[in-house]
């Protein structure tokens, strides 16, 4: 069985909650694209965690947890990450964490030359997380790029790193006119974060391939959500990869499969961080109370979020990039302080109301067409069966799911594992 959990929406949805929550029921996670630029948090019994790279299934001591050749991978990072975790007694093997030979290595120079471009646009920014994510997929798709496989091929490394770096300060000496990257001192790096990481490092496109013949249920888990794909999302303030799940069996190094399920998650509200068109968004002391309600700060970059009501146009165009055969819909517990919930029913579009999601200047165009519908105004944090939630709350998700045209199936009331009602299980 393969099945994909992703975001509905801008990201921080909540997948890494999600995972960790669903992951008992598979025996394999696979995170299949994106870098670094992750935040998954997750609380559970053991503590909090804040996962950019490893896979949420890492959590879970019988899960195995696979890194996919759609990743770009810095090994620094990676390496800081295991040994947080390990600190705070995750136990972290090559039993339970294999790494893709045809991952694509995020170096020093992609964060960089992040940098100095987020810097010289200035007030044009993108709002990369400056970790090196889009000029690394670039060098992937330029073939500039450097995979793990490359870095236990000694005899080669050496010249790859020199051509690539005299070809790199083109750019980042010639144009951005600062301090020139060093081949020996990318090496060094190379070198040092390689050999704490070889034991993990595999073919795990033939791992899944054989775990999939024996029957295995395989996670894919997304980094961002559907409106940060590069194809489809708010370019060109997207992610530099692809975030739906029809990517995944790609990224994860399985194109062959087929997907089962597509879960799907959204938020009871709107956030997004980073620049670009986010019409729904709340201004002022309403967007203040929610943003403080929701504890909405970035977990990659602690940046506050933007934050604005449920957003109809846009979850439904998410949903149906995702595929998605049910939803989750996480922080429902958050609102219980509104009398009204207010939500983006549509946009106004040079004067016409619509549901459709529209793109490039269209969107930035776009303004709210808000409906306040009724609060529950009551602590739902404690509620682990449907028939504990208020009438109310139960009127709000009916109307989400009737909005969105897709069932929910999960609703998070807390960041706890298990503060979650299953809608199926009564």
């Amino acid at each position: 069985m393969l099945s994909a959990i992703v975001g509905i929406n801008w990201g921080d949805e909540g997948k890494g909650r999600m995972v960790d929550l669903l992951g008992s029921r598979y025996d394999i996670v696979v995170r299949y694209q994106g870098g670094n630029n992750a935040g998954h948090t997750v609380v559970n019994e053991r503590g909090k965690f804040v996962l950019n790279l490893l896979p949420s299934g890492i959590l879970r001591e019988d899960t195995v947890n696979v890194m996919g050749n759609g990743m770009v991978i810095d090994l620094e990072h990676l390496c800081g990450e295991i040994a947080r975790l390990r600190e705070q007694g995750i136990v972290i093997t090559p039993e339970n964490l294999k790494v893709s030979e045809k991952a694509t290595v995020c170096l020093p120079y992609h964060k960089a030359q992040d940098i100095l471009e987020e810097d010289r646009l200035a007030d044009k920014k993108f709002g990369s997380t400056r970790r090196g994510i889009g000029p690394c997929y670039a060098d992937k798709y330029i073939k500039k790029g450097l995979r793990i496989s490359d870095l236990f091929c000694h005899d080669t490394l050496k010249e790859k790193v020199a051509d690539i770096v005299e070809w790199k300060n083109l750019t980042i000496e010639g144009g951005y006119h600062s301090a020139p990257v060093e081949a020996e001192a990318m090496l060094d790096w190379l070198n040092t974060y390689s050999k704490e990481i070889e034991p993990f490092v595999c073919d795990t496109g033939a791992y899944l391939h054989k775990a999939d013949a024996e029957g295995k249920k395989i996670l894919l888990e997304a980094q961002l959500g559907a409106l940060r794909d590069i194809d489809f999302g708010i370019y060109p303030y997207t992610s530099s990869s692809q975030t739906i799940a029809a990517y995944g069996p790609i990224g994860a190094g399985v194109p062959g499969l087929q997907l089962d399920e597509s879960i799907g998650i959204m938020k009871a509200y709107s956030t997004c961080v980073g620049e670009g068109p986010f019409t729904a968004e709340m201004f002022g002391p309403e967007a203040d109370a929610l943003r403080e309600a929701g504890g909405e700060y970035g977990a990659a970059t602690g940046r506050p979020r933007r934050v604005g009501g449920f957003d109809v146009p846009a979850s439904l165009y998410g949903v149906k990039l995702q595929g998605a055969s049910c939803l989750a819909l996480t922080k429902l517990d958050v609102l219980s302080y509104l009398k009204e919930i207010p939500v983006c029913v549509a946009y106004d579009v040079d004067g016409v109301e619509t549901t459709e999601f529209p793109t490039g200047d269209r969107l930035v165009r776009a303004k709210p067409v808000y409906r306040n519908l009724p609060g529950f105004c009551t602590d739902i944090s404690g509620c682990r069966k449907k028939s504990e939630l208020p009438k109310e709350a139960l009127d709000y998700i009916a109307w989400l799911e009737k909005a969105v045209g897709c069932e929910i199936r999960y609703v998070s009331v807390g960041a706890e594992r298990e503060a979650y009602i299953d809608m199926h299980a009564e």
